[in-house]
Protein backbone atom coordinates (compact mmCIF):
# COMPACT_ATOMS: atom_id res chain seq x y z
CA UNK A 1 0.00 0.00 0.00
CA UNK A 2 2.85 2.73 0.79
CA UNK A 3 4.26 1.37 -2.34
CA UNK A 4 1.43 2.29 -4.00
CA UNK A 5 1.46 5.29 -2.68
CA UNK A 6 4.63 6.85 -2.87
CA UNK A 7 4.66 5.54 -6.66
CA UNK A 8 1.19 8.02 -7.04
CA UNK A 9 3.19 10.91 -5.24
CA UNK A 10 5.75 11.04 -7.61
CA UNK A 11 4.07 10.64 -10.40
CA UNK A 12 2.12 13.49 -9.54
CA UNK A 13 5.29 15.02 -8.81
CA UNK A 14 6.84 14.27 -12.01
CA UNK A 15 3.68 15.30 -14.14
CA UNK A 16 3.53 18.81 -12.29
CA UNK A 17 7.73 19.18 -13.13
CA UNK A 18 6.33 18.07 -16.80
CA UNK A 19 3.70 20.92 -16.95
CA UNK A 20 6.30 23.61 -15.28
CA UNK A 21 9.05 22.86 -17.85
CA UNK A 22 6.11 23.35 -20.25
CA UNK A 23 4.80 26.52 -19.30
CA UNK A 24 8.61 27.43 -19.11
CA UNK A 25 8.65 26.90 -23.05
CA UNK A 26 5.92 29.64 -23.21
CA UNK A 27 8.13 32.51 -22.05
CA UNK A 28 6.40 33.72 -19.12
CA UNK A 29 8.01 37.02 -19.26
CA UNK A 30 7.26 37.83 -22.68
CA UNK A 31 3.57 36.49 -21.65
CA UNK A 32 3.40 39.09 -18.95
CA UNK A 33 4.19 42.22 -21.18
CA UNK A 34 1.68 40.71 -23.79
CA UNK A 35 -1.09 40.30 -21.12
CA UNK A 36 -0.37 43.63 -19.27
CA UNK A 37 0.06 45.66 -23.27
CA UNK A 38 -3.25 43.84 -24.26
CA UNK A 39 -5.30 44.64 -21.20
CA UNK A 40 -4.04 48.53 -21.62
CA UNK A 41 -5.32 48.40 -25.29
CA UNK A 42 -8.79 46.68 -23.88
CA UNK A 43 -8.96 48.99 -21.17
CA UNK A 44 -8.84 52.27 -22.87
CA UNK A 45 -11.26 51.18 -25.93
CA UNK A 46 -14.30 53.36 -25.51
CA UNK A 47 -16.64 50.16 -25.33
CA UNK A 48 -16.92 48.66 -21.59
CA UNK A 49 -15.80 44.83 -21.14
CA UNK A 50 -17.26 42.80 -18.40
CA UNK A 51 -14.20 41.86 -16.25
CA UNK A 52 -15.30 38.22 -16.78
CA UNK A 53 -14.98 38.76 -20.97
CA UNK A 54 -12.01 40.99 -20.25
CA UNK A 55 -10.04 37.79 -18.46
CA UNK A 56 -11.08 35.11 -20.63
CA UNK A 57 -9.61 37.51 -23.57
CA UNK A 58 -6.63 38.52 -22.38
CA UNK A 59 -5.96 34.60 -21.08
CA UNK A 60 -6.54 33.45 -24.78
CA UNK A 61 -4.16 36.63 -26.13
CA UNK A 62 -1.37 35.52 -23.55
CA UNK A 63 -1.86 31.93 -24.10
CA UNK A 64 -1.69 33.02 -28.15
CA UNK A 65 1.78 34.56 -27.41
CA UNK A 66 3.03 31.22 -24.96
CA UNK A 67 2.45 29.20 -28.14
CA UNK A 68 4.49 31.27 -30.53
CA UNK A 69 7.34 31.39 -27.55
CA UNK A 70 7.05 27.40 -27.49
CA UNK A 71 7.65 27.24 -31.34
CA UNK A 72 10.48 29.79 -31.27
CA UNK A 73 12.22 27.36 -29.02
CA UNK A 74 11.53 24.72 -30.51
CA UNK A 75 13.29 25.74 -33.75
CA UNK A 76 15.98 27.67 -32.58
CA UNK A 77 16.95 24.80 -29.88
CA UNK A 78 20.38 24.41 -31.44
CA UNK A 79 20.67 28.36 -31.43
CA UNK A 80 19.51 28.25 -27.56
CA UNK A 81 21.94 25.24 -26.55
CA UNK A 82 24.99 27.27 -27.55
CA UNK A 83 24.18 30.92 -25.95
CA UNK A 84 24.59 31.55 -22.08
CA UNK A 85 21.40 33.53 -22.07
CA UNK A 86 19.50 30.70 -23.52
CA UNK A 87 21.23 27.13 -22.57
CA UNK A 88 19.02 26.91 -19.58
CA UNK A 89 15.88 26.54 -21.36
CA UNK A 90 13.59 23.52 -20.81
CA UNK A 91 15.26 22.26 -24.84
CA UNK A 92 18.91 22.40 -24.29
CA UNK A 93 18.42 21.14 -21.02
CA UNK A 94 17.10 17.56 -22.05
CA UNK A 95 13.80 18.49 -20.00
CA UNK A 96 11.27 19.10 -22.90
CA UNK A 97 12.06 17.61 -26.31
CA UNK A 98 11.68 19.42 -29.58
CA UNK A 99 8.85 16.96 -30.98
CA UNK A 100 7.06 17.47 -27.20
CA UNK A 101 7.71 21.14 -27.66
CA UNK A 102 6.48 21.16 -31.49
CA UNK A 103 2.79 19.45 -30.42
CA UNK A 104 2.74 21.79 -27.72
CA UNK A 105 3.15 24.98 -29.78
CA UNK A 106 1.00 24.07 -32.42
CA UNK A 107 -1.96 22.09 -30.29
CA UNK A 108 -2.21 25.82 -28.12
CA UNK A 109 -2.20 28.10 -30.83
CA UNK A 110 -5.08 26.41 -33.04
CA UNK A 111 -6.70 26.17 -29.44
CA UNK A 112 -5.71 29.87 -28.47
CA UNK A 113 -6.97 31.58 -31.49
CA UNK A 114 -10.35 29.40 -32.09
CA UNK A 115 -11.17 29.92 -28.91
CA UNK A 116 -10.55 33.80 -28.98
CA UNK A 117 -12.88 33.42 -31.84
CA UNK A 118 -15.44 31.66 -29.89
CA UNK A 119 -15.56 33.87 -27.06
CA UNK A 120 -14.54 37.41 -28.58
CA UNK A 121 -14.95 37.83 -31.74
CA UNK A 122 -13.46 37.29 -35.16
CA UNK A 123 -11.43 40.38 -35.76
CA UNK A 124 -9.25 39.52 -32.65
CA UNK A 125 -8.45 35.93 -33.64
CA UNK A 126 -7.45 36.85 -37.18
CA UNK A 127 -5.10 39.29 -35.53
CA UNK A 128 -3.72 36.80 -32.96
CA UNK A 129 -3.17 34.40 -35.81
CA UNK A 130 -1.44 36.92 -37.64
CA UNK A 131 0.56 37.42 -34.74
CA UNK A 132 1.79 33.92 -34.08
CA UNK A 133 2.75 33.38 -37.96
CA UNK A 134 4.67 36.20 -38.21
CA UNK A 135 6.39 35.62 -35.22
CA UNK A 136 7.41 31.83 -36.12
CA UNK A 137 7.25 32.43 -39.77
CA UNK A 138 8.72 35.86 -40.84
CA UNK A 139 10.68 36.63 -37.43
CA UNK A 140 12.18 33.16 -36.39
CA UNK A 141 12.42 30.84 -39.35
CA UNK A 142 13.13 33.73 -41.91
CA UNK A 143 14.75 36.70 -40.88
CA UNK A 144 16.08 35.90 -37.77
CA UNK A 145 19.28 33.98 -39.29
CA UNK A 146 19.76 36.13 -42.41
CA UNK A 147 19.65 39.95 -41.75
CA UNK A 148 20.36 42.19 -39.06
CA UNK A 149 16.93 43.69 -39.66
CA UNK A 150 15.63 40.82 -37.75
CA UNK A 151 14.64 42.64 -34.73
CA UNK A 152 13.40 45.43 -37.17
CA UNK A 153 10.95 43.98 -38.86
CA UNK A 154 10.31 41.20 -36.03
CA UNK A 155 9.15 43.58 -33.60
CA UNK A 156 5.53 44.05 -35.46
CA UNK A 157 4.85 40.69 -33.77
CA UNK A 158 5.59 41.76 -30.45
CA UNK A 159 3.29 45.16 -31.29
CA UNK A 160 0.13 43.65 -31.64
CA UNK A 161 -1.59 41.93 -28.28
CA UNK A 162 -2.50 45.63 -27.80
CA UNK A 163 -4.52 46.19 -30.60
CA UNK A 164 -5.86 42.90 -30.15
CA UNK A 165 -7.22 43.93 -26.95
CA UNK A 166 -8.36 47.23 -28.34
CA UNK A 167 -10.53 44.72 -30.87
CA UNK A 168 -11.73 42.48 -28.02
CA UNK A 169 -13.60 45.34 -26.79
CA UNK A 170 -14.30 47.06 -29.76
CA UNK A 171 -14.59 44.14 -32.32
CA UNK A 172 -13.14 46.76 -34.88
CA UNK A 173 -9.87 48.47 -36.42
CA UNK A 174 -9.10 51.95 -36.17
CA UNK A 175 -6.46 54.41 -35.58
CA UNK A 176 -6.16 54.66 -32.34
CA UNK A 177 -5.00 51.36 -31.52
CA UNK A 178 -2.23 52.44 -34.12
CA UNK A 179 -0.24 54.13 -31.56
CA UNK A 180 0.28 51.38 -29.61
CA UNK A 181 1.64 49.52 -32.06
CA UNK A 182 3.78 52.16 -33.49
CA UNK A 183 5.18 52.77 -29.70
CA UNK A 184 6.27 49.08 -29.09
CA UNK A 185 7.33 48.65 -33.31
CA UNK A 186 9.94 51.61 -32.84
CA UNK A 187 10.72 51.01 -29.30
CA UNK A 188 11.73 47.12 -29.57
CA UNK A 189 14.99 47.87 -31.90
CA UNK A 190 17.23 50.42 -29.46
CA UNK A 191 15.89 47.98 -26.68
CA UNK A 192 17.25 44.78 -28.13
CA UNK A 193 20.13 46.53 -29.47
CA UNK A 194 21.26 47.48 -26.39
CA UNK A 195 21.18 43.64 -25.64
CA UNK A 196 22.97 42.84 -28.28
CA UNK A 197 26.04 44.70 -27.43
CA UNK A 198 26.92 43.19 -24.00
CA UNK A 199 25.95 40.27 -25.37
CA UNK A 200 27.46 39.74 -28.56
CA UNK A 201 30.00 36.83 -27.71
CA UNK A 202 26.60 35.09 -27.39
CA UNK A 203 24.96 36.01 -30.58
CA UNK A 204 28.85 35.34 -32.16
CA UNK A 205 28.60 31.75 -30.91
CA UNK A 206 24.99 30.98 -32.57
CA UNK A 207 26.18 32.66 -35.40
CA UNK A 208 23.16 35.37 -35.53
CA UNK A 209 23.51 38.25 -37.50
CA UNK A 210 22.89 41.05 -35.05
CA UNK A 211 23.94 44.52 -35.74
CA UNK A 212 26.87 44.43 -33.90
CA UNK A 213 28.01 41.66 -35.74
CA UNK A 214 27.05 42.61 -38.95
CA UNK A 215 27.64 46.23 -39.10
CA UNK A 216 29.82 47.46 -35.99
CA UNK A 217 29.74 48.82 -32.68
CA UNK A 218 29.37 52.11 -33.94
CA UNK A 219 26.56 51.97 -36.41
CA UNK A 220 24.64 49.87 -34.11
CA UNK A 221 25.04 52.76 -31.32
CA UNK A 222 24.06 54.97 -34.24
CA UNK A 223 21.06 53.57 -34.22
CA UNK A 224 20.26 52.71 -31.11
CA UNK A 225 20.25 56.28 -31.00
CA UNK A 226 18.04 57.29 -34.03
CA UNK A 227 15.71 54.95 -32.80
CA UNK A 228 15.68 56.47 -29.31
CA UNK A 229 14.92 60.12 -31.32
CA UNK A 230 11.88 58.14 -33.68
CA UNK A 231 10.12 57.57 -30.40
CA UNK A 232 9.79 61.17 -30.17
CA UNK A 233 7.09 61.80 -32.75
CA UNK A 234 6.04 58.25 -32.03
CA UNK A 235 4.78 59.31 -28.41
CA UNK A 236 3.14 62.92 -30.05
CA UNK A 237 0.84 60.88 -32.74
CA UNK A 238 -1.53 59.77 -30.17
CA UNK A 239 -1.81 63.48 -29.06
CA UNK A 240 -2.39 65.08 -32.47
CA UNK A 241 -5.08 62.11 -32.95
CA UNK A 242 -7.13 63.75 -29.77
CA UNK A 243 -6.58 59.73 -28.28
CA UNK A 244 -4.68 61.22 -25.55
CA UNK A 245 -4.47 64.70 -23.03
CA UNK A 246 -1.11 66.19 -22.13
CA UNK A 247 -1.76 64.16 -18.85
CA UNK A 248 -0.09 61.65 -21.41
CA UNK A 249 1.40 63.56 -23.17
CA UNK A 250 4.12 65.84 -20.77
CA UNK A 251 5.35 62.91 -18.79
CA UNK A 252 5.69 60.37 -21.55
CA UNK A 253 7.88 62.72 -23.40
CA UNK A 254 10.04 63.78 -20.09
CA UNK A 255 10.70 59.82 -20.39
CA UNK A 256 11.45 60.04 -23.97
CA UNK A 257 13.98 62.59 -23.66
CA UNK A 258 15.65 60.87 -21.06
CA UNK A 259 15.71 57.64 -23.01
CA UNK A 260 17.68 60.21 -25.66
CA UNK A 261 20.14 60.99 -22.71
CA UNK A 262 20.97 57.80 -22.18
CA UNK A 263 21.48 56.63 -26.18
CA UNK A 264 23.19 59.55 -26.53
CA UNK A 265 25.54 58.70 -23.94
CA UNK A 266 26.05 55.68 -25.60
CA UNK A 267 26.99 56.80 -28.80
CA UNK A 268 29.19 59.75 -27.56
CA UNK A 269 31.52 56.87 -25.75
CA UNK A 270 34.91 56.41 -27.65
CA UNK A 271 34.75 55.32 -31.45
CA UNK A 272 33.68 52.02 -32.03
CA UNK A 273 33.35 50.63 -27.94
CA UNK A 274 30.57 51.31 -25.87
CA UNK A 275 30.11 50.99 -22.51
CA UNK A 276 28.69 48.02 -21.03
CA UNK A 277 27.03 49.75 -17.78
CA UNK A 278 25.65 52.22 -20.18
CA UNK A 279 24.09 49.74 -22.57
CA UNK A 280 22.98 47.94 -19.78
CA UNK A 281 21.32 50.54 -18.63
CA UNK A 282 19.48 51.61 -21.63
CA UNK A 283 18.48 47.92 -21.82
CA UNK A 284 17.02 48.27 -18.36
CA UNK A 285 15.48 52.04 -18.94
CA UNK A 286 13.37 50.46 -22.26
CA UNK A 287 11.34 48.00 -19.79
CA UNK A 288 10.66 50.79 -17.61
CA UNK A 289 10.04 53.10 -20.37
CA UNK A 290 7.65 51.06 -22.35
CA UNK A 291 5.72 50.20 -19.24
CA UNK A 292 5.02 53.35 -18.21
CA UNK A 293 4.03 55.29 -21.23
CA UNK A 294 1.34 52.12 -21.02
CA UNK A 295 0.24 52.88 -17.44
CA UNK A 296 0.32 56.66 -18.68
CA UNK A 297 -1.95 55.46 -21.59
CA UNK A 298 -4.48 53.95 -19.02
CA UNK A 299 -4.19 57.02 -15.96
CA UNK A 300 -5.21 59.64 -19.32
CA UNK A 301 -7.87 57.12 -20.02
CA UNK A 302 -9.13 57.55 -16.13
CA UNK A 303 -8.64 61.12 -16.15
Amino acid sequence: MDDTRLKKRSLSQEDLFNLSELFKLMKPRVMSLVIFTCAVGLLTAPNIVSTKDAIIGILFVSMGAGAAGALNMWYESDLDALMTRTCLRPIPTGKVNRNQALIFGVTLSIFSVIALDYFTNRVSALILLLTILFYVFVYTIWLKRRTPQNIVIGGAAGAFPPVIGWTIATGSISIEPLTFFLIIFFWTPSHFWALSLYKSDDYKKAKIPMLPLTNGIESTKINIFIYSLLMIPVIIFPYLINFVELTFLIPSLLLTFYYNFLCYELLNFKKNRFNSKKAKAIFGYSILYLFLVFVLFLIDKII
